[in-house]
């Protein structure tokens, strides 16, 4: 993030989309852009930028892009969207800059290859009217890629996703059921594969699933509303039984009821987020969720890394917070849009959350010796599941360190649990760094340096496998990489969270 001028915030941002001046240049009329037309809009006073087949005119929004206008140049004059992809895929852009949209492209007669029509046209001749039971896509059950199927009696439905894949735990699963449409999603690597129906009828609200990790089957139990027999599952929605990159599907929002409000400090609380009954859905360690909200009549959305109501202090078992609830420690900052406005939110009011997202995968900590943890401020939200995780359930870990930096003692979240954690299991540690303690304060104080560094991030042993995850704001978390890539330390053995 760069720092913006003043009057350059994202209300202003707004207002001015508001205003009714044309931003697009074009005076409200939408054309078709070749690419040789696209190219022609490259510099900072005329910038255009295609996003997934759409056309935005830029230049007025330059100033008001919190990644800085070197940024937005990379993609002036062309296509956009994988660098988008990369950077923020999750902000809502059509929203944003809905005003700057000049057209779509044009687009260019491509053929099909033969086997991948045939195969389509067969889905769609299989997929009419929607499988009947007890039928299998022919066309997507060949090979690895997971089939599904489908079944009744009376008074249930069930839906049977054939992975065939091994170790599918609930964290790769997640499923919704919204005013009759279906969708099951299995996380597999880096990819998704999605079951989405329009349910021929309605059921009832709560649903089950049952997962048989060994083999790979998951089974969605829906309730009917009517003990009637279903002569189709619904009709298949446009996504519907298809694999592809994680990074390819749109972002699904559930509306989670707001339970709870809870003072951390001075400007931070836990909240305590309902998820739906028919919602199955865990957020594996290490991975964050976005929220959305509609601000000034605009969608606006920011991500945060779900945390554990407590730090348990209690090692003997894996701890189970049922999948109810999602609880987000959040920073109020006095002059931010989206704090102040989830402040304002009421106990019973609801929020859009995404499923999880992230690039963290806890084998990394599995195979690890020492695990050092650098946090600055709410960059400690990715550690609290880390460090639940790490004393919980991996043995060969001789050493957890958590170096939390902070400005004061008022700022230190979490500070007493910490401190229990730390007299309770004998392989954790924690170093709390403040950037302006005040007089009295006997602990370390500064900055993250290559020196505090040094003296804290230390192996067990010559050779031992180290872990180091840092998390902070991002000059904190770049600086923290080169100094610890200085020390010695591969890439490999250093993840940084970033959303």
């Amino acid at each position: 993030q760069v720092p913006l001028k003043p009057g350059r915030s994202l209300m202003d941002w707004i207002r001015l989309t508001k205003s009714g001046k044309d931003l697009t240049g074009l005076k409200g009329r939408l054309i078709e852009v070749t690419e040789d037309e696209l190219a022609k809009h490259n510099k900072k006073e005329d910038c255009w930028i295609c996003i997934r087949g759409f056309v935005y005119n830029v230049t007025p929004y330059m100033e008001y892009h919190p990644g800085g206008e070197d940024e937005l140049m990379k993609a002036a004059g062309s296509d956009g969207t994988d660098l988008f992809d990369q950077v923020h895929r999750w902000v809502n852009y059509e929203s944003m800059l809905k005003e700057c949209l000049v057209g779509r492209m044009a687009v260019k007669p491509i053929a099909a290859p033969k086997e991948i029509s045939s195969t389509l046209s067969e889905e769609k001749k299989q997929l009419n009217g929607m499988l009947p039971e007890k039928k299998v896509l022919g066309a997507s059950a060949k090979g690895l890629t997971p089939s599904y199927d489908w079944f009744q009696t009376d008074s249930l439905i069930t839906v049977v996703i054939y992975t065939k894949q091994k170790d599918v735990n609930a964290e790769l699963v997640i499923v919704d059921c919204q005013d009759k449409q279906l969708r099951g999603e299995i996380i597999m690597d880096d990819h998704s594969y999605l079951v989405e129906v329009d349910l021929d009828h309605a059921v009832q609200e709560d649903l089950a699933v049952n997962i048989a990790e060994k083999v790979g089957k998951v089974e969605i139990i829906l309730k009917k509303k009517d003990n009637i027999h279903w002569k189709m599952l619904g009709r298949p929605l446009e996504s519907h039984n298809t694999l592809i990159k994680r990074t390819g599907r749109g972002l699904f929002y559930r509306k989670c009821k707001l339970v709870s409000k809870t003072e951390v400090t001075h400007d931070t609380k836990l909240f305590c987020l309902m998820l739906p009954k028919s919602t199955h859905l865990s957020v594996p360690t290490g991975q964050h969720v976005y929220l959305k909200q509609i601000i000034a009549g605009t969608e606006v959305v920011k991500p945060y890394t779900p945390v554990l109501p407590f730090l348990p202090l209690d090692f003997k078992e894996p701890s189970c917070h049922g999948g109810a609830h999602v609880y987000l420690m959040i920073k109020i900052y006095s002059c931010g849009l989206f704090t102040q406005a989830l402040d304002h939110l009421q106990i019973g009011d609801y929020i859009s959350v995404s499923s999880p997202e992230g690039n963290f995968k806890k084998s990394q900590v599995q195979t690890s010796e020492d695990l050092f943890l650098l946090a600055a401020g709410t960059g400690f939200t990715p550690m609290v599941k880390l460090l639940n995780f790490a004393l919980t359930e991996v043995s060969c870990l001789r050493t957890v360190k958590l170096i939390f930096f902070n400005k004061t003692e008022d700022d230190i979240l979490w500070r007493s649990q910490l401190e229990q954690l730390a007299l309770k299991d004998e392989r954790f540690e924690v170093q709390f760094v403040l950037s302006q303690p005040t007089k009295d304060w006997v602990g370390k104080h500064g900055k993250i340096s290559s020196s505090l560094l040094c003296e804290f991030v230390k192996r067990s042993r010559k050779d031992s496998k180290v872990l180091i995850c840092i998390c902070g704001p991002t000059p904190f978390t770049e600086q923290g990489v080169q100094y610890l890539k200085d020390l010695g330390y591969s890439q490999e053995e250093i993840h940084a969270f970033s959303a």
